[in-house]
C-alpha cells in the first residue's frame, strides 16, 4: 500500500509544491486547502484534495474524515504546513491580530494533531512533521506575532516528541529560512488589515517593509525555492528514525549556530542590524 500523507496549506508555496512532487513519486497524498477554488484546481491536476481550514473546528474534523475515506482509515504522515506571518511592532499589534496568528499557526495545528494521534496510535506507527521557521530559533523586530507562534510551536513539538518517545510515532521540525512562496503577499495583507501604519512611531520602518513585501521578487539573501523543504521532508519519510530537527537554507544554519555561541546581548546586536 502506498504511504499516505496529509499536508495542510497547499494552496501555494511549500505545501503545494510538496504535494505535487510527492504525488508524482507515488505517495498517496491528500492535499488540503481552505479555499474551495484551490481545492478544485488541485483536483483538476489529479491530486486528492480536501477542504480544510485550520482555524475552524468543523472544517478540521470534516477534512480529516474525508481524508480517511480516501486512505481507507490509515494515515502514515501528517505534515502541518499551514501558516502565515503577521507583521508589525508588538506595541502596534491588536490582540485580535495575535489571536488570529496563533489560531492558524498553532491552535489549528494542535486540534488536527490531536485528532490524528489516536489513528496513528491505533495503527502502531506514524510521523508528524511540523513546518517551523528560522524565526522559531531567533527573534526579529516587526515580526513579533509570527516569532511568538513559531517559538511556541518549537516548544510544543519538543514536548510532544517526549510524550511519544515510547511509541512508534516520530515528531520532527523542519526549520526553513527564506523560501520563495506567497508568504510575503500574505504578510502584506495581514499588515494592512491590522496595523495603523500612518499612526505608528515605526512608520518609516513600515514603509520599507511594505515596499519589500510588495516586491515581485525577494530581496532577502540566501532565499531558496520550495524544493529545499521537499528534501528534508523526503528524508523524514524515508527514515526509520527521523531526526528531531532539519535546518533548511544557510540562514537557518547561521542563526542556529549564532544562537548557540553568542550571548543574548551579542545576538541582539547581530539580528538587530539585519531585521
Amino acid at each position: 500500500m502506498k504511504p499516505t500523507i496529509l499536508i495542510t496549506g497547499c494552496s501555494t508555496g511549500i505545501g503545494r509544491y510538496c504535494a505535487e512532487q510527492l504525488h508524482l513519486l507515488g505517495y498517496l497524498v491528500i492535499a488540503s486547502c481552505r479555499n474551495p477554488d484551490d481545492v478544485t484546481q488541485l483536483r483538476s491536476q489529479g491530486l486528492h484534495c480536501v477542504l480544510l481550514d485550520v482555524t475552524k473546528s468543523d472544517s478540521i474534523q470534516s477534512g480529516l474524515q474525508e481524508t480517511l475515506a480516501i486512505t481507507g482509515g490509515r494515515l502514515d504522515v501528517l505534515f502541518n504546513n499551514a501558516a502565515y506571518g503577521q507583521g508589525g511592532a508588538i506595541e502596534d499589534l491588536p490582540t485580535d491580530a495575535l489571536r488570529a496568528q496563533f489560531e492558524t499557526n498553532l491552535f489549528g495545528l494542535h486540534e488536527l494533531t490531536r485528532a490524528v494521534l489516536p489513528i496513528m496510535l491505533e495503527q502502531g506507527n506514524g510521523k508528524i512533521v511540523q513546518n517551523s521557521s528560522v524565526l522559531g530559533l531567533v527573534a526579529m523586530k516587526y515580526r513579533g506575532a509570527y516569532v511568538a507562534s513559531k517559538f511556541a510551536l518549537e516548544g510544543y513539538t519538543d514536548a510532544l516528541r517526549l510524550e511519544l518517545m515510547n511509541t512508534n510515532i516520530s515528531v520532527s521540525l523542519i526549520e526553513p529560512g527564506p523560501i520563495v512562496s506567497q508568504f510575503r503577499a500574505n504578510s502584506l495583507r495581514a499588515v494592512k488589515a491590522f496595523i495603523d501604519v500612518e499612526g505608528s512611531r515605526h512608520n518609516k520602518s513600515y514603509q520599507k517593509t511594505l515596499a519589500r513585501l510588495s516586491s515581485e521578487t525577494s530581496s532577502t539573501p540566501l532565499t531558496l525555492g520550495p524544493e529545499a523543504v521537499l528534501k528534508p521532508l523526503l528524508n523524514i519519510l524515508d527514515s526509520q528514525r527521523p531526526k528531531p530537527r532539519y535546518y533548511v537554507t544557510k540562514a537557518t544554519y547561521i542563526f542556529g549556530y549564532l544562537r548557540r555561541v553568542l550571548s543574548s546581548r551579542w545576538l541582539d546586536r547581530v539580528v538587530g542590524k539585519g531585521s
